[in-house]
């Protein structure tokens, strides 16, 4: 017992911090493809199956959704320093107003000091050629045409 405990204790001192990662986002990408997988099942049972199928395909689609809610709450715990940054200071005058698709910023409220150019650091889609940027404002995360300022995508509470 001694040894396989000392044998525990030094793989997990020589196993890299990287493996854990690569090992919660292929979680998260597995729940990803079941909640697809039962989504298209529970499709084909409205189709052709009966009031049991289909309240057994429901089912199924709640608990993936879970597991993925889960374990994508275990991918963030694990990365938080990724997500926590630094208290958002906005330009002269800034106020916090929520927005949706479409709505115009001023052109302080995305320069270069609101980029976001990691965007693969924080999971989020690389922003179409040209001029398209994601932009942090307060704790969301927006992706912004930087030719007219409308907002294109938006997070909300991205950043906590």
């Amino acid at each position: 017992m001694r040894k396989i405990i000392i044998a525990a204790l030094a793989a997990a001192t020589i196993l890299p911090a990287g493996a854990a990662t690569a090992q919660s986002a292929r979680e998260v990408r597995q729940s990803q493809r079941e909640v697809r997988q039962s989504q298209r099942e529970l499709a084909e049972a409205r189709r052709y199956g009966d009031r049991g199928d289909i309240r057994e395909a429901r089912r199924e689609v709640r608990e993936d959704r879970r597991e993925l809610r889960e374990d994508w709450r275990d991918y963030r715990r694990s990365h938080r320093n990724v997500y926590t940054r630094g208290a958002y200071a906005g330009p002269r005058g800034y106020r916090y107003r929520p927005v949706a698709v479409g709505y115009r910023f001023a052109p302080q409220y995305y320069g270069r000091n609101y980029w976001i150019n990691d965007y693969q650091t924080y999971r989020l889609p690389r922003p179409g050629y040209g001029y398209q940027r994601w932009v942090r404002y307060g704790n969301d995360v927006v992706l912004v045409d930087t030719r007219s300022g409308r907002v294109t995508q938006v997070y909300n509470r991205f950043f906590y």
